[in-house]
């Protein structure tokens, strides 16, 4: 019995600290040109700041719908942001006033009329695999 608790012990922090595979399909593709840029938070402090990103990821685009598979992530809260970076310079071009010019989008939210959502309004838990959705 002292020798199954052992066992037991050793794997209890694997097993509370379970990864998560988050899928992601981003919807509203307009081309194939450039890559489809995926940034995950994990706290409101700093939410779409470049320094402040928990997890980045890109895939090629493709026109409609790309999808992305984030693994390993721990059970939480988390926000995305997503961007099609058409010409493929790896930052989201803006005009002097610091709209977009390239397609955004957020989980559970789209970007408003002054500014982008909230941290509280893209977060969602992730506690097992998960599929979001992104529309563009």
């Amino acid at each position: 019995m002292i020798k199954y608790l052992k066992y037991i012990l050793l794997l209890l922090p694997c097993l509370v600290m379970a990864q998560n595979e988050l899928t992601i399909e981003v919807e509203g593709v307009q081309s194939s040109k450039g890559k489809i840029n995926i940034a995950i938070y994990n706290h409101a402090e700093g939410f779409l700041k470049f320094e402040e990103v928990y997890i980045s990821d890109s895939a090629v685009a493709t026109t409609g719908q790309t999808w992305l598979k984030i693994s390993n992530l721990p059970s939480g809260e988390y926000a995305l942001a997503v961007f099609h970076d058409e010409n493929g310079n790896n930052i989201l071009d803006t005009n002097w006033l610091g709209i977009p010019k390239e397609p955004v989008g957020f989980s559970n939210s789209r970007m408003k009329t002054f500014g982008p959502p909230s941290f509280k309004e893209c977060s969602f838990n992730l506690n097992s695999d998960k599929a979001i959705k992104v529309i563009l």
